[in-house]
């Protein structure tokens, strides 16, 4: 049996290192097309493992292909990873970390991760009225009674979020309180985020239709001459579920689990998390009260709307948003450069392509 949607996704992935760890993923990546971000010095020679088909870009090829619009790509952190889903020509993403490994399910059978997003993709969300079972389309699963028929339809599912068993995604202070502490917790279930309800993403295994929502994933300024790292991926998400909750889009969390193998030093990520340990305080209320325009009917147009009152409400708790509120309008620009008539509207209805 043909891999699943092999000619029409792409796996993104950032690194600094030899990958190695694809070995153990060949028997679910091999069919599939990767784009490989380096970050770092682009004089270094990143090692692919045999057999794999890629392209891989460093920091020069980013100045080349976007020019002075290369600025709103991050340097130094693992944010750089959004320009793979620009360059990519395929209908759906999947990206993970390199220090992510392949997980076993309670049964110590290897889990498919990459199989399991896609199932997610393919199946409707149901953001406007929650079912008490999880996901209503899950085999063995079904809608509630109670629960509306006019409303069993779903909505376009734009966003998978997947989770890790192993070294936990926390932030670094309460990395320090429990330096020991490991999930072990495998939770079969997934589950649709109700509109109107924010969720911190993680994108170190995280798929998305790039035809739905791609202009929106954008990971931000981050990493080298920033003030602020670590928040690349919340970032997006905070901005992927307002334009979602607008379009009439869905995003799903919980299966599949990767196996993440690697913690990152915490007093390292308290210097890169510190300003949005306290600037998180006021973008979480600004992204719980921002509405966009009605006439925004494109994810760009929800997008440059988006990072207009990025500018007017956070540029006045730091100058730093304001500096982001205009690297979201180029990245929106180099997006269309390199994307032309690939418009995203409301229920999955794209234009001009």
């Amino acid at each position: 049996m043909a891999p699943q949607l092999k000619d029409e996704l792409d796996i993104v992935i950032p690194t600094i290192r030899n990958l190695d760890f694809l070995e153990m993923w060949r028997p679910f990546f091999l069919p599939y097309h990767l784009i490989i971000v380096q970050d770092g010095d682009p004089s270094k020679t990143i090692k692919v493992p045999e057999g794999f088909d890629y392209e891989l870009y460093n920091r020069n090829d980013i100045n080349r292909i976007l020019g002075p619009r290369a600025s709103c790509i991050s340097f130094k952190d693992s944010a750089c990873r959004c320009f793979g889903y620009m360059v990519s020509k395929k209908k759906y993403i999947y990206t993970i970390d390199d220090d992510c490994f392949v997980a076993k399910d309670p049964s110590g059978k290897d889990i498919d991760a990459l199989a399991q997003h896609i199932k997610n993709l393919l199946c409707p969300s149901t953001p406007l009225f929650f079912n008490t079972l999880y996901d209503p389309f899950a085999d063995g699963a079904d809608f509630v009674r109670g629960y509306p028929f006019s409303l069993r339809e779903g909505v376009p599912t734009a966003v998978s979020h997947g989770l890790w068993l192993n070294i936990p995604d926390y932030d670094a202070p309460t990395q320090l309180v429990k330096p020991r502490e490991r999930n072990s917790r495998y939770v079969d279930a997934v589950m649709t985020i109700p509109k109107g309800t924010l969720f911190p993403m993680c994108g170190m295994n995280l798929a998305f239709d790039r035809d739905l929502i791609g202009p929106a994933m954008y990971f931000g300024l981050m990493g080298d001459g920033q003030p602020i790292g670590r928040y690349d991926d919340m970032w997006a998400g905070w901005c992927i579920k307002v334009i979602c909750d607008h379009l009439g889009l869905g995003v799903k969390t919980g299966l599949p689990y990767i196996w993440h193998s690697k913690a990152s030093n915490p007093f390292v990520n308290l210097k890169k998390e510190y300003n949005g340990i306290f600037w998180q305080e006021d973008i979480i209320p600004f992204f719980q009260a921002v509405t966009l325009p009605k006439d925004c009917d494109t994810v760009q147009k929800c997008y440059v709307a988006l990072s207009q009152q990025v500018k007017d409400k956070l540029g006045k708790v730091d100058p730093y948003f304001t500096k982001l509120a205009d690297a979201m309008v180029t990245w929106i620009d180099a997006w269309d450069t390199l994307n032309p008539g690939s418009k995203a509207t409301a229920n999955g209805i794209a234009k001009g392509k």
